[in-house]
């Protein structure tokens, strides 16, 4: 992440904040990120230097006016003006860790073999709240390679339990043994 970046997502946080509708901007600016993945063309669009800066915020008008929050149309229109178009993502991940701070909310990434049933995901849940004392926003990826157990990856740590991760360090430490 860019400090570019990390400024101004966390600088429309505050104002998404004080405003009362920050949940509702992350909302709307996770449908802008994937929108923008979904059309690079666009993106690349609004980054052409050979079309004039106000052409581009008026293209950035015509497409979101009215259809998000005034904040993030003029939010949309400043990345055009700085050129940092292909910042927005990068944007939207220091305001989601803003929210996430203020809300005492953690994601947690969660990989098994196979995809968890509703028991267990509740079970990890629970479990993860009381070692955290955070609301968990799980996203789960199925791995078949991994064998069984689970892996999480959370707060920049990983935690690896599964089958796959016990058998590299047995391999491991047979190669590094010295007959």
């Amino acid at each position: 992440m860019t400090e570019l970046s990390r400024l101004y997502g966390r600088s429309l946080y505050e104002l998404a904040r004080d405003e009362g509708i920050a949940e509702t901007l992350l909302s709307q600016l996770d449908s802008c990120v994937e929108l923008f993945g979904q059309n690079p063309d666009y993106t690349r669009l609004l980054s052409t230097p050979s079309i004039t800066k106000e052409e581009r915020r008026e293209a950035v008008g015509q497409a979101f006016d009215g259809h998000v929050h005034v904040y993030i149309t003029s939010f949309l229109k400043i990345l055009v003006d700085r050129e940092a178009v292909a910042e927005l993502p990068s944007c939207v991940e220091a305001f989601r860790q803003r929210y996430y701070e203020d809300n005492g909310i953690m994601e947690v990434a969660v990989t098994t073999a196979v995809e968890l049933d509703n028991r267990m995901r509740e079970k990890l849940l629970t479990r993860l709240d009381a070692v955290f004392g955070k609301k968990i926003i799980l996203k789960e990826v199925v791995d078949r390679s991994v064998l069984g157990g689970m892996r999480l990856e959370c707060a920049g740590k990983r935690y690896d339990g599964t089958v796959k991760d016990r058998l590299d360090r047995i391999e491991k430490g047979l190669r590094d043994t010295v007959l």
